[in-house]
Parts: C-alpha cells; sequence; structure tokens
C-alpha cells in the first residue's frame, strides 16, 4: 500500500501553505478573509466553497496532518494520533466512552463512511418546536443531491460481509426489514479497518477532496494548532488566539501565553465539533442571554450485544457498516419511547476487548473466540421527549471541555428494549450464545434465557456499557433567539461575523450516522456565507 499515490504529501510538495507541528511554526499573527476552525464534515464544505469564491481562507486544526502513507491499519497507532483523548474521550460521569476524530479531516477520517440524509421526522420536529420552517425535506434536498455527487455517496452494491449480513438474516426471520447503506468511497478495497484512516484513499473524507481542493486554491492549514479563544468588541469577533500544540499532547488546553498565535479575519466559522465548538465559545465568554450555549447536547447513546456463532464472522473483513434495520424508529413516535437504529460495527482486538465487560476468565474466552463474535449496536435518537434533555458542555478548571450527560429513567427503558431486540434477532440468525453487554451479564444460550435475564438487569450508568461516536448540539440552530444559540443561516444571535458549521447547529440528535446531515446543511449555509460576503452564487461541484 506504501506505493500507492499519497494525495496529501503531493499537495505539500506542490506547495501546499501548511504549518504547524512537523511543518514548523505558524506565523505569530496572521490576517485573512475568514478564519474556519476545526477540518471536519463542516469545515471541509466550508472552505471548498469559500475558496472557490476567491476568498483567503486559513483552517485552523488543533490534530495532526497525517495521510494514507501513515494509515497502516495498527490500532496502537491510530487511537492515539488520530482520536480525541486517544479515543477514551468519555462523558464527566465517565459512563460513556465518546469516539471523536482529532487530525485533519476530523472524524470524517476515522468514521465508517455510513450515510444518511436527516431524516424527515426529525426535520418536521425541528420546524415545529424550534423555528426552523425552511428546514423541510424539500428545500435540504439540492444540497444533500450536490454532497453526495462530490463525495460519490451512493448504494454499497457489494454483498455484505458475514457481520453485516447476520443482522439481515436474523431481522428477516422475524419480518423486520433491513436495507442497505450508502457509503460515501470510491474505488473502495473493502478492507473493513476505515476506522483506522482509510490506507488506499477510497474514502471520500475530507481529508482528501474538500481541504485538499481548498488547498489548492491557496487556503492556509495550522495542524497541532488549538483555538483557544475570540476576542470581541461591538457584538462581532476582532480576532482569534491560538497556540501550538506538541504532537500527541494532551487533551487539556494551556492558559493564553505571549507566544498566542493572533488571526485576523473579517468573518469566523466555527467548526470543531459539538463538545469543542461550545467550549471555544465558553472560553471566549462569548454572550448567551437565553442560557443555551453549551446546554442540548446530544448523543446517540448506544448499547450493544455480543453474539458468538458457529461459523467465522471476521467482523473485521469488509466494509464496515453495510446494512441497517430502522423498524425500531419508524414503529415508534419521535416522542414516545426512545426508537433506535440498529447497526453491525467492525470489531477490532483493541477496541472490542476495552468495550466488552468483565475480567479474568470471562474476557479470555470472548477473546478466544474473536473470529466467530458477531456484535450489533443500537443508536438510540435522543433529543425529542421531555425526559430526553441531553447534556451539557462544561469546562474543567484548566478550560478543556466535558460534557455532563445525565442518563435518564427513559434513555435507560430504551437501552433495555434495544438490548432485547439485538439479542432476539442475533438468536434468530443462529447465535450460539448471546451477550448483552452489561456488567451483571452473562452469556445466555437461548432466547428465552436471555430475554428473562435482560427483563430483570438494573439498567444504570457504568453498569450498561454505553458509547457513542456522534455527538450533536450545543449551538442549536433556532428560529428566534430565545430558542437557540445561532440563527438558521447559522450565524450565531448576538455575533454578527461568527457563523457555526457543524453538528453542534442541531437541536436534537439525528436519528441516523450525522456525517451527511452536517455535508447537506453546512452546504446550504457556506453557499449563503459565499453569497453573503461576496455576492456569488457558488455550489458544491
Amino acid at each position: 500500500m506504501s506505493q500507492l499515490p499519497d494525495p496529501i504529501r503531493e499537495g505539500i510538495q506542490r506547495g501546499w501553505k501548511v504549518s504547524g507541528g512537523a511543518f514548523g511554526a505558524p506565523p505569530a499573527d496572521i490576517v485573512c478573509d475568514v478564519a474556519i476552525i476545526g477540518s471536519g464534515a463542516g469545515a471541509g464544505i466550508t472552505a471548498e466553497l469559500l475558496t472557490k469564491a476567491g476568498l483567503q481562507v486559513v483552517i485552523i486544526e488543533e490534530g495532526p496532518l497525517k495521510s494514507s502513507s501513515d494509515f497502516n491499519q495498527k490500532e496502537s497507532e491510530a487511537y492515539p494520533s488520530l482520536y480525541q483523548e486517544s479515543a477514551a474521550r468519555k462523558t464527566e460521569d465517565k459512563a460513556i466512552n465518546i469516539l471523536q476524530g482529532r487530525c485533519v479531516g476530523g472524524s470524517t477520517t476515522v468514521n465508517w463512511t455510513s450515510s444518511f440524509r436527516t431524516p424527515a421526522s426529525t426535520l418536521h420536529w425541528w420546524q415545529d418546536k424550534f423555528g426552523l420552517k425552511t428546514y423541510t425535506v424539500e428545500a435540504l434536498a439540492p444540497y444533500f443531491e450536490q454532497a453526495e455527487r462530490r463525495l460519490n455517496i451512493v448504494p454499497w452494491l457489494t454483498p455484505p460481509n458475514e457481520n453485516n449480513d447476520l443482522l439481515r438474516r436474523g431481522a428477516a426471520k422475524l419480518g423486520i426489514p433491513a436495507q442497505a447503506i450508502a457509503r460515501n468511497v470510491k474505488g473502495c478495497w473493502n478492507l473493513g479497518s476505515c476506522g483506522m484512516g482509510c490506507p488506499t484513499n477510497a474514502k471520500q473524507s475530507m481529508l482528501v477532496t474538500s481541504i485538499p481542493a481548498a488547498l489548492d486554491r491557496g487556503a492556509r492549514l495550522l495542524t497541532e494548532t488549538r483555538a483557544e479563544k475570540f476576542e470581541f468588541s461591538n457584538g462581532k469577533v476582532t480576532a482569534l488566539l491560538c497556540r501550538s500544540l506538541a504532537s500527541n499532547s494532551p487533551a487539556a488546553p494551556a492558559k493564553i501565553t505571549q507566544t498566542a498565535i493572533k488571526i485576523i479575519a473579517k468573518h469566523y466559522v466555527l467548526s470543531g465539533g459539538a463538545i469543542n465548538s461550545p467550549a471555544v465559545l465558553l472560553r471566549s465568554g462569548a454572550p448567551d442571554p437565553h442560557g443555551w450555549l453549551g446546554t442540548r447536547t446530544f448523543l446517540h447513546p448506544v448499547v450493544m450485544s455480543s453474539g458468538i456463532f458457529e461459523q467465522r464472522v471476521e467482523a473485521w473483513n469488509g466494509a464496515p457498516q453495510s446494512i441497517y434495520t430502522d423498524h425500531f424508529l419508524e414503529t415508534q413516535a419521535i416522542d414516545g419511547p426512545i426508537g433506535y437504529k440498529l447497526e453491525a460495527p467492525p470489531l477490532h482486538p483493541l477496541i472490542f476487548a476495552s468495550t466488552v465487560p468483565g475480567m479474568g476468565q470471562g474476557q479470555n474466552d470472548l477473546l478466544k473466540a474473536f473470529p466467530h463474535n458477531h456484535t450489533l449496536l443500537a443508536l438510540m435518537r435522543d433529543g425529542f421527549h421531555d425526559q430526553a434533555p441531553g447534556g451539557k458542555v462544561k469546562l474543567r478548571a484548566d478550560d478543556s471541555p466535558v460534557l455532563d450527560y445525565p442518563l435518564t429513567d427513559y434513555v435507560m427503558d430504551g437501552g433495555r428494549r434495544a438490548l432485547l431486540s439485538m439479542m432476539e434477532i442475533q438468536f434468530a440468525a443462529g447465535a450460539k450464545q448471546v451477550l448483552p453487554l452489561h456488567e451483571m451479564a452473562h452469556p445466555y444460550t437461548s432466547w428465552a434465557e436471555a430475554r428473562d435475564a435482560v427483563n430483570q438487569l438494573p439498567m444504570k450508568p457504568l453498569l450498561t456499557k454505553l458509547v457513542s461516536a456522534h455527538v450533536m448540539g450545543g449551538c442549536a440552530m433556532a428560529g428566534t433567539e430565545q430558542l437557540g444559540v445561532t440563527r438558521p443561516d447559522g450565524v450565531h444571535w448576538q455575533i454578527e461575523n461568527l457563523s457555526v458549521h457543524d453538528g453542534s447547529l442541531f437541536p436534537t440528535s439525528i436519528g441516523a450516522n450525522p456525517q451527511l446531515s452536517v455535508y447537506g446543511t453546512v452546504n446550504r449555509l457556506a453557499q449563503g456565507l459565499v453569497k453573503k460576503l461576496t455576492g456569488q452564487d457558488i455550489a458544491l461541484a
């Protein structure tokens, strides 16, 4: 694989303006048209469109610039270099592990490529509850279509691997419909290591699409550079203060020092992701007259069930997620008991061993059976019920962000129902034994035994294993300033030259893997920003 073309290294050789980390210290003072914080889904689309309009853009990314030449399918190297807190970021009470990217391309560099448009039911809720009247299926459709063309988001027509096909077969036996997942790939080798960076550049992440496009048009990229805080005056940002980081430095930011990098721009775009974007505004003392900043931050809380099959499953091989079912979403009122989407995640030894419960002989037995293991996950759709207020981004004493995410009985009831649904599907698919990921559970050898046991388990945080790779909200859009942080066009209600272009805009969770929701929504917002700044009509090619 080392002989494959590396578009990042080729771009650097062509003269891309990259500094920070191994690329040398950035200038102490930078002046530009637009400064973009982050380099993930929202930042990439925005940078591509702004540079297409001829604007001078600076992209600030706290993670390193890695490329296909660095992606060697080794967990020991990928997690420390590509993820927030070495893939061990957790909620304040340690009850939920959160996987978020921390590298150029953000989470798009390390996600599993699953691509869904924002569900109509979610958009209807936003229209009714948050005054987002223009967020209709019809209004967003052309922006989704453009993003899908640009990033080659198409149905995955290759037959699913055994890991995903077990979900399809088990669901079919129970009369539950399951469908193929669209993926943002081109020339995919079907390796299954998407979560460690794509070594063949098949994944159409921001790392190999929009960020290179912006750099080719003259954008400047600051890597291993943390955006610390804004300076404000008269309802506008007057400067952004940043600082350089050492490679693989701890996540906690230091206080601003005299060595801070100062960026002065006409407009600023915050695309650091839900947790980091609210944190920048909190550190900056941004106006928050209605108390929404950092609140209503949502995860898709995920519970999992692990099954052992007679045949080899080899869940590390092949497209990581290619089959799903929304049966348990579509049969559930959006404001009723929490609904959930079922998917089959890839399994790799380190992430598997750190996720399954137990220790000693029990965990040894699970690891010995690793090639035969099949795991299902349930993405719970949070944020649509009075008992689903989500979490709150806060600052620790050192100004680093942490997400406080209380797990209510409402959410945990959904976790129990999801475990039951997944176990039943696994037994229907022929599992020899199934283990719901809960500290008080043990492997069960029949559906009846598993059902009775899970109905008796205490569904409590830290006992029930929860993870998430999707963070949304904290800078939510709303039709009035009394209901949110940002306007429907993404501009901050109280700061006229600051936009937010990432998943923190969403007033609730999406109810589906959110990357395409970010692409489509930000495509629309960024085109509006281009029009506002230059008067041009620029579309995503």
